[in-house]
């Protein structure tokens, strides 16, 4: 069963690294189509993560995500794996389910049920800081949407215990908000910061005008038994790597 949040009020789901049916380092509900599990199996378990939630799989939409701005206003479904280039999606279309793959990212599900709005957008480091959370706000509003009245929830990330970082982000964060260092705790390292992702993403978020803000407090960098995690994969000396999928739709009929 998927991590949901009660103040969405649409069908949507955070999906764990369990239930599904791949094998190996993708155990195993990887639904990240550019890895290097096998096809049939990622797609079986985007299958099951979005009927778990109600929808068509045939309806189901990703990007290939590239920790960037843009956002993509979704009309009409494509086929899996052929995304545009992106990191935000918005819809109006009640039978589009949108999915956000994460592997430590921040998963961001937006939704304005009275207008019919839906959202999601990934947030790493790099695409919160560049903007991905206030242009997907902003496609949002575009189709009607109203900021009172969008309810926002972010998903599980890597927490501020796990996120060592350096300069490079410490000092891309503060040049677009000297007041953002709030989001920096002193590291264990000299040289370093332990980085409050998921507060700085309700940072961004809030500035939008938005008022309804969750974030579900899941470290997935610390649990391995439930979430894929880039940065445990890394201090592990690397090696193949599944991803978690969170998906949202506002009526799937």
């Amino acid at each position: 069963m998927p991590l949901t949040a009660d103040s969405l009020r649409v069908p949507h789901g955070f999906f764990t690294r369990q239930g599904g049916v791949s094998g190996g380092p993708y155990a195993s509900l990887n639904c990240s189509l550019s890895s290097g599990d096998a096809r049939d199996a990622v797609l079986a378990n985007r299958a099951r993560a979005v009927r778990a939630i109600g929808a068509d799989p045939d309806r189901l939409v990703g990007l290939m995500q590239v920790h960037g701005a843009e956002v993509i206003e979704v009309t009409t479904p494509w086929s899996p794996g052929s995304g545009p280039r992106a990191d935000g999606m918005v819809t109006n279309r009640p039978d589009i389910a949108l999915g956000i793959i994460t592997a430590d990212c921040a998963p961001i599900l937006l939704a304005d049920p009275k207008a019919g709005v839906a959202g999601a957008a990934h947030a790493g480091w790099r695409g919160a800081v560049a903007g991905v959370i206030e242009a997907t706000v902003g496609a949002m509003i575009h189709l009607g949407a109203q900021p009172a009245a969008i309810v926002a929830v972010i998903g599980p990330c890597i927490g501020q215990t796990s996120y060592e970082v350096s300069a490079d982000l410490r000092d891309a964060v503060l040049a677009r908000e000297p007041n953002h260092a709030r989001f920096l705790a002193p590291g264990r390292r000299e040289g370093r910061w332990q980085f409050d992702l998921a507060g700085y993403c309700t940072a961004r978020l809030a500035a939008t005008g938005i008022h309804s803000i969750s974030v579900l407090d899941v470290d997935t960098a610390a649990d391995k038994a439930m979430f894929f995690s880039h940065r445990r994969r890394t201090l592990n000396g690397g090696g193949p790597i599944g991803h978690q999928i969170s998906i949202i739709t506002l009526d799937p009929g």
